[in-house]
């Protein structure tokens, strides 16, 4: 059975110790106190923390036109004009693809979502996921949930919302007639139990950056003990052989810069004979292997896609590196996946988006 820690929205405005919480017995009884206490009575029991839906944006994707999953930087790509700060001071959290091929989203403003998580690492509290209390309504229904003093919006409507009675009574006209309205003054352990024993996919807003951490290990202190002990007998050997590594140095080097003089655009690796040989015999077909990789390229790939390319640049063991601009974020991930399909190793680097175009750097990488 989970572990919840709801951060209600009354603290939300100035986090600290004293935010006001609730946690609930294994018998299902809410406990109300400040989150010091919480995190004391916890004892450093692996919670999920709730966070209010005042916190937080929700919004969902177009239909995304690729059964592959896309990479975080798309989707960000793909809300961007619905959003009212830059990329870089959000955090987005990303849930599963629904029926209709849209992508839920949760966006919280970074920094905010950083003092968040530095508050409850200060007192100890192990988060093993963060959700937001909107997105536990079921999804089977349009559900409309009096919980702790406001209402949530959520489950099939298109929204997730909390609103107070004056914001709901103002929206209610324009609200679909279909709702299921619950209020916890009639019912109020049975909509806990409803919303808190979900067996739906929230979005865990723990990713990217902010994915969880390996679970610290009780021992911790005397495995750094016993680790000190080895550094220092390491530190003892480095001491007595020493002088065997400098000379070893010494000649690498002398080694290093004869083959530098020889072949100064080329670096260096340990076994300075076995790469000299090896240059040697490539050094011709190097030059055919990468035109022929170039021309089926252009012919299989970006020929057959609507971009434009800006321009081409080859650069060693990094391969061929192409500028070019496309209409939309999409078009360049589909042009990735063509290359994939064709057996060419590509990615894509260095996205921006100008006016109504995406810039963007294809790499072909080196075999």
């Amino acid at each position: 059975m989970k572990t919840w820690l709801y951060l209600t929205a009354e603290g939300m405005g100035a986090p600290c110790a004293n935010w006001r919480c609730c946690v609930w017995s294994p018998s299902g009884e809410r406990r109300c106190l400040p989150l010091h206490e919480a995190a004391r009575e916890l004892n450093g029991r692996v919670v999920d923390v709730l966070l209010p839906m005042e916190m937080c944006s929700w919004m969902r994707s177009d239909p995304w036109p690729s059964r592959r999953q896309p990479r975080p930087q798309a989707l960000a790509f793909a809300v961007e004009e619905q959003l009212s700060e830059n990329l870089e001071a959000l955090h987005i959290g990303i849930g599963l693809r629904d029926r209709q091929q849209r992508y839920p989203l949760l966006v919280i403003q970074r920094a905010r979502f950083q003092a968040l998580l530095a508050l409850l690492d200060a007192h100890g509290i192990d988060a093993r996921a963060i959700h937001v209390d909107a997105e536990l309504i079921a999804e089977d229904k349009a559900f409309g949930v009096r919980w702790f003093g406001r209402w949530l919006l959520g489950g099939a409507l298109p929204a997730r919302m909390a609103l107070s009675a004056q914001a709901l009574a103002t929206l209610k006209p324009s609200l679909s007639e279909d709702i299921h309205w619950l209020g916890e003054a009639t019912d109020r352990p049975g909509i806990d139990e409803w919303l808190l024993g979900t067996e739906g996919h929230p979005i865990n807003l723990l990713q990217g950056e902010f994915r969880r951490r390996r679970q610290r290990l009780p021992w911790r202190g005397a495995a750094m003990a016993v680790l000190g002990m080895f550094v220092l007998t390491w530190a003892l050997d480095e001491a007595r052989i020493g002088f065997l590594h400098n000379e070893t140095r010494r000649l690498y080097a002398q080694g290093e810069q004869q083959f530098r003089s020889l072949y100064p655009w080329q670096d260096p690796v340990v076994d300075l004979a076995a790469q000299f040989q090896a240059l040697q015999q490539r050094r011709g077909q190097n030059q055919v292997t990468q035109v022929a990789r170039l021309v089926r390229l252009t012919e299989q790939v970006v020929g057959a896609s609507p971009v434009e390319v800006q321009e081409i640049e080859f650069r060693e063991h990094e391969g061929w590196k192409i500028q070019l601009t496309a209409n939309s974020f999409i078009e360049l991930e589909q042009l990735r996946e063509r290359g994939q399909q064709n057996g060419l190793p590509l990615t894509l680097g260095s996205a921006s988006k100008q006016n109504n175009r995406v810039q963007a750097t294809l790499t072909l990488e080196d075999s």
